[in-house]
C-alpha cells in the first residue's frame, strides 16, 4: 500500500488480529478509502468493539456480515462490496477468519477436521472466487505496474504450524492436528491461486502472524496483537511481484513449506 487511497476487506474483523488490523489501518500512513470489516454476527455482542469503531469512522468503515462457512453469506457480501467500490474494485482482501481446535490426532474427530476445512480452506476458496471480479477491477483501474497490495492482492493469514519442515520442533508444544492440516491446505490453495491468476496481476501471499496473545493463541503467546499486526501490515505494504505466492513471517522472513 502507498499514498494512493485503497479499498480493503478483512474477514474475522470483530476481534483479535482482525480488529487490530482495522484499528491500525485507520491510523496508518496509507489512506484507506473504504475498509470492509467482516464478521459472522455484526450485530452480536462479540462485535461491539468493531461497531463502536465504525461509528467513529462512518465514512470509511463498512461493517458487513460474512460467514466464511456460508456461501450465500459470501455472495451477499461480495454484492454489497461491489455496489460500494464499483469499477474501482477491491485492492486488498485479507483472509483472516479461522478456527482452531487444540487436539492431538487421537483426540481429533472427523467433525473437527471437517469444520476446520470449511472455515480455513473452503471459506477462503469461496471468498477468493466471489471477490475475484472486484480484484480484477482494481488491478485494471489502478494504473500501477507489476503487483502490490495497493493494486490487487489477497493475503491469507496462515501459521508456522502448517510448515511440514517445522512439525518435529512444534508438535510437542502445540499439536492442533485439524488446524495444521487445514492451514497447509490454505497454503496450497494460495500457491495455486497465485499461479492461476498471475496474468490478472493479482498478488497472493501468506503471512504467519507469530504466536499471538489473543483468544485463539492463548495467554502463553510470544507477541501481542499490536506488534504482530504492525509487522504484518508493513510486510503487506512491501509485497511485490517477487513475493507472489510467498510464505512469510510478520517480520518479513521467508518460511519453509
Amino acid at each position: 500500500m502507498a499514498a494512493q487511497a485503497v479499498s480493503v476487506l478483512i474477514t474475522g474483523a470483530n476481534r483479535g488480529l482482525g480488529l487490530e488490523m482495522v484499528k491500525q489501518m485507520l491510523e496508518g500512513s496509507c489512506p484507506v478509502r473504504k475498509l470492509f470489516a467482516c464478521c459472522r454476527e455484526p450485530d452480536g455482542p462479540r462485535a461491539e468493539a468493531l461497531q463502536t469503531l465504525a461509528k467513529k469512522h462512518p465514512g470509511v468503515i463498512v461493517v458487513v456480515r460474512l460467514d466464511a462457512t456460508d456461501l450465500c453469506s459470501i455472495k451477499q457480501c461480495a454484492q454489497q462490496v461491489g455496489s460500494v467500490v464499483g469499477k474501482g474494485g477491491l485492492n486488498l482482501l485479507i483472509n483472516n477468519a479461522a478456527m482452531l481446535v487444540k487436539a492431538t490426532l487421537q483426540e481429533t474427530t472427523p467433525e473437527d477436521m471437517q469444520n476446520s476445512f470449511n472455515t480455513n480452506v473452503i471459506g477462503p476458496m469461496n471468498i477468493i472466487k466471489e471477490f475475484l471480479p472486484h480484484l480484477r477491477a482494481a488491478a485494471k483501474a489502478s494504473g500501477i505496474p507489476g503487483m502490490s497490495s495497493r493494486k490487487a492482492a489477497v493475503v491469507s493469514i496462515t501459521s508456522l504450524l502448517s510448515s511440514m519442515e517445522y512439525v518435529k520442533q512444534t508438535f510437542g508444544i502445540f499439536p492442533a492436528i485439524s488446524y495444521r492440516v487445514s492451514k497447509a491446505g490454505l497454503n496450497m490453495l494460495t500457491l495455486c491461486a497465485a499461479e492461476e491468476l498471475k496474468t490478472d496481476k493479482i498478488l497472493f501471499s501468506l503471512i504467519h502472524p507469530g504466536w499471538v496473545r489473543t483468544d485463539m493463541g492463548g495467554e502463553d503467546g510470544e507477541v501481542d496483537a499490536p506488534e504482530s499486526v504492525q509487522g504484518m501490515l508493513s510486510v503487506m505494504a512491501s509485497l511485490t511481484e517477487e513475493k507472489n505466492g510467498a510464505f512469510l513471517t510478520y517480520q518479513g522472513n521467508t518460511l519453509p513449506w
